[in-house]
């Protein structure tokens, strides 16, 4: 379980979280159109049991069901549209931060090392360096996967790397160990797009490695003395800040 600070960081990041996406919804948002939708929706419910008897006047009432529920996610298209991106940028962030634990003094984990679709996985012998870090096993070649494993060890409570050589060229991964740290970064990736998923190291050189990852063990956040996935946290608070600040913003769900 993270320490305490870790959970307190994560709840004041979900309330700036949910007043943002407040006021995007305030801003982009229809509100009389989702008011209006929402207002046909309770009629309509209401109307499946008035007119339990009438088969026709049923029917009609799922099909107008149908068309308000359209129209109210229809209302909440534009400010969901404008969030997708940061709220998806912000959510790899925050797991790179919040999603992992650093080994413990003498805990193992499997060093991953992807190659491109170039590659010939025949001719390729790479080795992989310790630093601070213990490499426990020769190299476990899976061909289908285009992937070399290593098992590693922590020797200690302090971070090191590890350095894969292949074909004349290195790559550097940090492994972290010991306490927890500001950012647990699972790969070191090579492309941009990738780099998007797992920003907490800078990009791989040019070469023929797409990415280098370690499999750290997963993290729980201290709520009230329960351990609880980051994500589920997360939610919940930015929720229960958009439910109590609705009004402020006038946002109507």
């Amino acid at each position: 379980m993270l320490p305490a600070v870790y959970t307190w960081s994560l709840t004041a990041i979900a309330i700036a979280a949910g007043l943002a996406m407040l006021w995007t919804f305030g801003r982009f948002s229809n509100a009389e159109q989702a008011a209006l939708a929402k207002r046909k929706i309770r009629a309509n419910l209401y109307a499946f049991r008035l007119y339990a008897d009438e088969p026709a006047l049923i029917f009609r009432a799922q099909k107008q069901l149908l068309f308000w529920n359209a129209r109210y996610l229809a209302s909440m298209l534009r400010p969901t549209a404008v969030l997708l991106l940061p709220a998806t940028l912000l959510m790899f962030g925050l797991d790179a931060v919040y999603g992992h634990r650093p080994l413990s003094p003498g805990e193992s984990a499997i060093v991953t090392a992807q190659f491109s679709g170039g590659s010939d996985m025949g001719s390729l012998t790479p080795t992989l360096e310790g630093r601070g870090i213990a490499v426990e096993t020769a190299c476990v070649r899976i061909p289908g996967e285009r992937q070399f494993c290593w098992r590693v060890r922590a020797m200690g409570a302090t971070s090191g790397s590890v350095i894969l050589r292949v074909a004349g060229a290195s790559f550097a991964k940090a492994v972290r160990a010991g306490a927890p740290s500001a950012v647990v970064a699972e790969r070191r990736v090579a492309s941009l797009f990738d780099w998007l998923r797992y920003p907490g190291e800078s990009r791989l050189p040019k070469g023929p490695v797409r990415w280098i990852g370690v499999s750290y063990p997963g993290a729980t956040v201290d709520v009230f003395g329960f351990g609880a996935h980051w994500l589920l946290w997360f939610v919940a608070v930015s929720l229960l800040t958009m439910l109590l600040g609705r009004k402020c913003f006038g946002v109507t769900f």
